[in-house]
């Protein structure tokens, strides 16, 4: 496995130029597309994706450890075949929708001002987690743990309180209505 370190990658298409196996430490990528490409088994630590395209890419045994990832676009990723060793990163301004989190644990994991349609949170702890200014149209929150998360100023989101854990949760009105979806009732 190769070593890259303090390096900054921009404009770069790495559809055309296929990463080998690499170990990405201090790395800045910035508007480079890896839409589509297999990423799995590389490793990636204290690095950065500005305005990037990881949408559809494979993650199977990548790790992500300290990863910053600011306005970007990660459709479709299934970030439970990520390695979850020293598992830790944070969204901005970043669309993730269609992705998966299914049964990872995201304890304090930042995602402020995201686009989360249709993301699958199932079983997923998120304790102490940021999810502010969020679109979480359809995001699934099945046996999900949210105490302490924070979904204040958060939008379209629909909890059922019964099937999830949301003591301590904070939450903002008026989209707090969407822990009563389950009872059919119109508030208003």
């Amino acid at each position: 496995m190769s070593y890259i370190e303090d390096q900054n990658f921009k404009n770069t298409d790495f559809r055309n130029n296929k990463l080998p196996a690499t170990e990405f430490e201090l790395c800045e990528f910035i508007n480079c597309n890896f839409a589509g490409i297999d990423l799995s088994g590389i490793r990636f630590t204290e690095c950065s994706f500005i305005q990037c395209d990881l949408s559809n890419a494979k993650l199977l045994g990548t790790a992500f450890q300290d990863i910053e990832f600011s306005n970007c676009k990660i459709l479709g990723l299934r970030f439970e075949d990520c390695r979850d060793f020293a598992l830790s990163f944070c969204f901005e301004n970043c669309q993730l929708s269609h992705s998966s989190f299914y049964k990872m644990k995201l304890r304090g994991t930042s995602f402020i001002n995201c686009k989360l349609i249709e993301v699958d949170f199932a079983q997923c702890d998120l304790s102490k987690a940021a999810l502010k200014a969020c679109d979480l149209h359809d995001a699934v929150f099945d046996q999900t743990m949210l105490s302490k998360a924070d979904l204040r100023e958060s939008i379209h989101y629909s909890i059922d309180p019964e099937n999830n854990n949301i003591k301590g949760a904070r939450f903002s009105l008026p989209d707090v209505v969407g822990l009563l979806d389950k009872y059919g009732i119109v508030v208003g």
